[in-house]
């Protein structure tokens, strides 16, 4: 039986417009352009999302290509606040600009962190313009990765996360920037409550905020085949311990992981859940006689 909260379609991409267009629901499997399938590993990409029981869909993802950076890819998640349109908008901006950096990225004259920081300044002051011609309060999370064939780079403010898997094992997760999150920092709350808490939606840090955002960075040079990133809102995450997705992740290819994170999310919220959205990535074996 068809799942009436989930549809997919492949697409597979060509040319220097490396881009998985953007679904309103399911999820959407690629194959990523030639150069990214390097001697060390081939990499699969999935974007999954769903409205949840929201009115608007306000999350944000893409994984994109770049003309100048041959053999990197950039994913970007981010989750959009702000009432009706505002936090849509939000999120829009952070892909546009996302996209349109990264599409000018040349690694040979820009680190990775700078990018990732200006692309990150950029969409806090265009976040910021639009809520002082619109008369709107709009903001947004973000996680982004770039992975290109010896490093994974990552960024992220707010609640919005990236894991990091090897095999079955968690490598490392983001620590979100929210209140809950702060308040077990000072040893007031454990995980347990904070999962429960009425103040778990609070962050600490967004884009398009009268303060400056708060980022973390980070990297791996240990990246592999078998090793899977995962970049997803709180619609995703708020419903799995992270043994769960650890399990899951591993436990198919990216488009039927993405199929049943979805399904095992919505089943979860009981009617009463928040946009979904994450972009999966799995580092697959290369193919032989690359």
């Amino acid at each position: 039986m068809a799942n009436p909260h989930f549809h997919s379609q492949p697409a597979h991409m060509t040319g220097e417009d490396g881009v998985i267009p953007f679904m309103s629901r399911g999820a959407m499997p690629t194959k990523l352009p030639s150069p990214l399938a390097t001697k060390r590993f081939r990499l699969s990409a999935c974007i999954g999302q769903h409205i949840g029981d929201r009115k608007e869909q306000q999350d944000r993802a893409g994984v994109f290509t770049s003309k100048r950076a041959t053999g990197c890819a950039l994913a970007v998640v981010a989750d959009g606040m702000g009432g009706r349109t505002g936090g849509a908008l939000a999120a829009e901006q952070v892909l546009t600009t996302s996209r349109a950096l990264f599409d000018d990225f040349n690694p040979q004259h820009q680190s990775v962190t700078d990018l990732l920081s200006e692309i990150i300044r950029e969409a806090h002051t265009v976040i910021q313009l639009t809520a002082a011609t619109a008369e709107k309060e709009p903001h947004s999370t973000f996680a982004a990765m770039v992975i290109q064939p010896d490093v994974a780079s990552w960024a992220h403010v707010g609640d919005s996360r990236l894991y990091y898997f090897k095999g079955s094992r968690l490598e490392f997760r983001t620590t979100d920037h929210s209140y809950v999150e702060h308040l077990v920092k000072l040893g007031k709350l454990d995980r347990e409550g904070a999962a429960r808490h009425k103040m778990g939606h609070v962050l600490t840090s967004a884009l398009g905020t009268e303060k400056p955002p708060v980022v973390d960075f980070g990297e791996t040079r240990d990246i592999a085949p078998g090793d899977s990133f995962l970049l997803c809102t709180d619609g995703l995450w708020h419903y799995f311990t992270d043994d769960e997705l650890a399990r899951m992740v591993t436990s198919g290819p990216a488009r039927d992981v993405s199929e049943s994170l979805v399904e095992h999310a919505r089943y979860r919220a009981r009617g009463k859940g928040d946009n979904c959205t994450f972009a999966l990535l799995k580092l697959l074996e290369p193919e032989s006689g690359s």
